[in-house]
Order: structure tokens, then C-alpha cells, then sequence
């Protein structure tokens, strides 16, 4: 039923946890791990569209009114430019795709955003890391219970 899966699409859409936690939730409720994975890869790279374009909305319309604001936004761009000209949307795709605390697509998206990187060759980065650290997650939990099984039989 399509209401079984929402508990694994409210906790992808969250930042921190995201599909870290939205699919071996979604495997500890039982439910198809391959429908899990799938879910949460699909909720997790959406979830840039509202960020990039909300950060753009926000900093365009409101916070660029003000001096301090876009000293901010152009100090951090030009410190980080030499990273991003040096690792471009790989170090994006790698930041997203490694499954640590505060590394994913809700952080990788305001990186991408906050470097004025173009949006579709964000987005790419952004799905590409998200399909690495689901495959990372599905296989730490798959294997985690196989072992846990092979012991427990």
C-alpha cells in the first residue's frame, strides 16, 4: 500500500537523516527493499529543486537588500573558488555520495547554490552523489542482515 511507504518519504525529505535514515527504516518496516532504495533516491535528488531555487528566491528577493548579506554570500563564494574551480561538480557528487553526518543532498544543494554553480550540472552531482550513498547505505544494511541472519540461523 502507498501509505506504508511514507514514513521512509518523510524521512529522506528530512535533513541530516535523509535516505541514511529513510531506507533502513523503510527495510526495518518490512517492506521491499528495492521499492525503498528506489523511493528514497527519487525523494532525496527532488528535494533540490525547493532548496536551490527556494536559497535563490530568498537571497534575490529578501536578503540581498542587505549589505551584509551579499558581503557574506561574495566572500564565501570567492574563498571557496579555488576549490570549486579545482573539484567542480566531482567534489559535489563526492560530498553528497559519501553517507556521513551532515554530507547530503539538502547540504550539497546550498553548496551548489552558494558557489553559483548551474543548476542542471548541480542537479546531475547532486543524483549522481544520491544513487552512491544509497548503494553505500542499501549494502551496509542488506549485509548487516544477511550476517545478522547467518548468525541468528
Amino acid at each position: 500500500m502507498a501509505s506504508d511507504i511514507l514514513p521512509v518519504i518523510i524521512t529522506t525529505m528530512l535533513p541530516i537523516a535523509e535516505l541514511r535514515g529513510g531506507i533502513p527504516l523503510g527495510i526495518a518496516l518490512g517492506l521491499d527493499p528495492l521499492s525503498v532504495i528506489l523511493t528514497a533516491i527519487i525523494v532525496n535528488c527532488l528535494i533540490f529543486f525547493p532548496i536551490y531555487f527556494g536559497l535563490r528566491f530568498l537571497y534575490q528577493d529578501f536578503f540581498s537588500r542587505f549589505g551584509w548579506a551579499r558581503y557574506l554570500i561574495e566572500r564565501v563564494r570567492k574563498r571557496a573558488s579555488p576549490y570549486v574551480e579545482r573539484y567542480g561538480t566531482a567534489g559535489i557528487i563526492l560530498f553528497v555520495g559519501i553517507p556521513a553526518p551532515v554530507t547530503g543532498a539538502w547540504t550539497g544543494t546550498g553548496i551548489a547554490w552558494l558557489m553559483g554553480l548551474d543548476w542542471k550540472k548541480s542537479f546531475l552531482a547532486i543524483c549522481l552523489g544520491v544513487v552512491m550513498s544509497a548503494t553505500i547505505v542499501s549494502i551496509v544494511v542488506l549485509g548487516g542482515l544477511s550476517i545478522i541472519g547467518a548468525f541468528a540461523a
